[in-house]
């Protein structure tokens, strides 16, 4: 049904606060994550990702203590990726009230802890992240912020995180995200054919009808977005905004025009 697709909004994190960013570099600052989240609570959001930037790149601190400040001032089912490097730290993830653990360097460094967290925790907890670089025929996956290139393409590597137990699969193109040029449609295809757990889109939406093409075009799951959620406007005011549910039906059902949603 319409009505079950996810639209999830993905929040970056770095040194603890919130910020936006093209191709994950050039961080813009956009507010305190705590504010961020609890305007999220006045709409009917399916879920939040949070991705700690600067945790991913350098894999020394996950910054539990904020973490479980977000997930008490938050009632939304909540993931959290970025340096993630053990069991035991996904153990204290999910105990501090988070849903699912977002790996993605972890994958190429030690898939043997994926596959134990998927077996321990089970896969509906452990979502394999996958950023892609490149177009058609020249792409690959790249891990620790995109400074590391793996030579598997994306369907190769969304399969081998598959066989090793996750559950889902968040596909970013890197190239495209923040930049508002529309999803990769062909990647996300390419990764939804080579799998059969749910896939989410993420990486190029510019306007709330875009939202619909990865689940309509591509056979997408979910669909995920950050600057679409975030800002508004040519001048790209801060303004937290999401569709509500009617909306959503309505976004999933053409795509023409964006239909303005409210912000907080």
């Amino acid at each position: 049904m319409l009505v079950e697709q996810r639209f999830i909004p993905v929040l970056l994190l770095a040194d603890g606060r919130l910020v936006k960013t093209t191709q994950f570099s050039m961080p813009v600052y956009v507010g305190d994550p705590i504010n961020v989240l609890s305007i999220f609570n006045e709409f009917v959001v399916d879920e939040i990702i949070i991705l700690d930037i600067a945790a991913a790149r350098s894999r020394q601190h996950v910054p539990f203590q904020e973490l479980r400040l977000f997930a008490e001032e938050c009632f939304i089912p909540l993931a959290y990726g970025g340096g993630l490097t053990t069991t035991e730290q996904m153990g204290e993830l999910f105990n501090a009230g988070f849903e699912k653990a977002v790996v993605n360097t972890l994958l190429a460094d030690d898939p043997a802890v994926v596959e134990a967290a998927a077996h321990r925790f089970g896969s509906q907890a452990v979502v394999a992240s996958i950023d892609v670089r490149g177009e058609p025929g020249e792409r690959r996956v790249v891990t620790r912020g995109g400074a590391v290139v793996v030579s598997d393409s994306p369907a190769d590597w969304a399969r081998r995180a598959v066989d090793l137990g996750v559950g889902e699969i968040l596909v970013t193109s890197v190239d495209r995200e923040g930049t508002g040029q529309g999803f990769d449609l062909p990647l996300v295809s390419e990764v939804v054919a080579a799998v059969g757990v749910p896939v989410v889109a993420h990486g190029g939406a510019r306007r709330r009808s875009d939202l619909a093409l990865p689940v309509i075009q591509s056979g997408a799951s979910a669909v995920a977005a950050g600057s679409l959620f975030v800002f508004q406007g040519r001048n790209r005011g801060v303004l937290i905004n999401y569709p509500s549910r009617v909306q959503v039906e309505k976004i999933l059902r053409s795509t023409e025009e964006p239909i303005l949603g409210s912000g907080v």
